[in-house]
């Protein structure tokens, strides 16, 4: 980033997509390297889950269907249903080790950019081995910071069916439509609330000397005056993903059987993995960004010095980046 550090608090939602883009384009070989190991992946996997779910959940409804025209108890009734609980089960088992893959790749992901964005931030020579032996230290606290997020998110659902649940039971059909309305809404603006945070958190449990709820509560702090801007970019973003989501699966679950119909997948999946794993990439890089605007909104100065000093550190035992190392710094305008 080469803008001066109280230039970033002015950047709007089109000035933190610009500057993502620039940074991206600055050190396009090393960004070029992490999508090609890890973005990339992230979003094939992403894409396979779609697709293999699919065919896995179209069996079972296949089976639940033939269920209704098959006599109760016999023979193949009961085979159809053993059949069923298996393809369930296997189902289940596909998208828990699809869920562990996800969060990894998507961790080291974000320890990756986070790092190579702060050796930039300080004009410090980055290369893709070095980015790849850092990376899994940082990655651990990372994991505390998502499982923290993982228990409010656990305790915010909990609380909504609580509630839910609440009015249902003293409410008539009428009354609790309109307040299931009303209550979707609200857990909606929760919900992106809780995660942009936790983004925030992720990049902050890089940089600075905390993780886990202590990195929730910072971010929580350094969003204030610039909410709107992060919500906005979270969800343009996520709209975008949807739409990839949802043209892919319009494209290839579209296309059954025959070799020009897996011609065509194999294409789409190319093209779309591709698209996919570019718009990760930016997606985090825009991540990283927002810190950096959120940080000095707050004018909190980060001493581009200390900070290397602090980089270098990486390249032995993982030392955290302390608050007071990178001497913040107040300073008003």
């Amino acid at each position: 980033m080469d803008r001066e550090p109280e230039e970033l608090q002015f950047l709007g939602l089109f000035g933190i997509y610009k500057e993502a883009y620039k940074v991206i384009l600055s050190s396009k070989k090393i960004f070029s390297q992490i999508t090609l190991v890890l973005t990339f992946p992230l979003s094939f996997i992403f894409l396979a889950h779609l697709y293999i779910s699919d065919i896995l959940f179209s069996k079972i409804t296949q089976g639940e269907e033939a269920l209704e025209y098959t006599r109760v108890h016999s023979r193949l009734y009961n085979r159809i249903t053993s059949q069923i609980s298996s393809e369930i089960a296997i189902l289940w088992l596909f998208k828990a080790v699809y869920f562990v893959f996800l969060l990894i790749l998507s961790l080291l992901s974000t320890a990756a950019i986070v790092y190579t964005i702060a050796c930039l931030y300080t004009a410090k020579e980055v290369t893709f081995k070095r980015v790849m032996s850092v990376v899994p230290k940082v990655w651990k606290r990372l994991i505390i910071t998502f499982l923290w997020n993982f228990l409010i998110m656990f305790g915010y659902n909990f609380a909504a069916i609580a509630v839910l649940v609440m009015f249902a039971a003293f409410l008539g059909h009428q009354a609790f439509v309109f307040v299931l309305v009303f209550i979707i809404i609200l857990y909606l603006i929760g919900f992106v609330y809780i995660n942009v945070v936790w983004q925030l958190a992720s990049v902050v449990s890089v940089l600075e000397d905390m993780y886990g709820i202590q990195a929730m509560k910072k971010s929580k702090a350094l969003i204030k005056g610039k909410m709107m801007v992060a919500i906005a970019v979270y969800l343009k973003l996520h709209l975008f993903i949807v739409g990839v989501e949802l043209v892919f699966q319009r494209a290839v679950f579209s296309t059954r059987g025959g070799s020009l119909g897996l011609l065509n997948k194999l294409s789409y999946g190319v093209v779309f993995t591709s698209l996919l794993g570019l718009l990760i990439l930016y997606a985090f890089v825009i991540q990283t960004v927002i810190y950096f605007v959120c940080k000095s909104y707050h004018h909190e100065s980060i001493d581009k010095s200390c900070l290397s000093d602090h980089l270098e550190c990486y390249r032995g035992d993982y030392v955290p980046l302390k608050s007071n190392d990178l001497q913040l710094e107040q300073y008003y305008a």
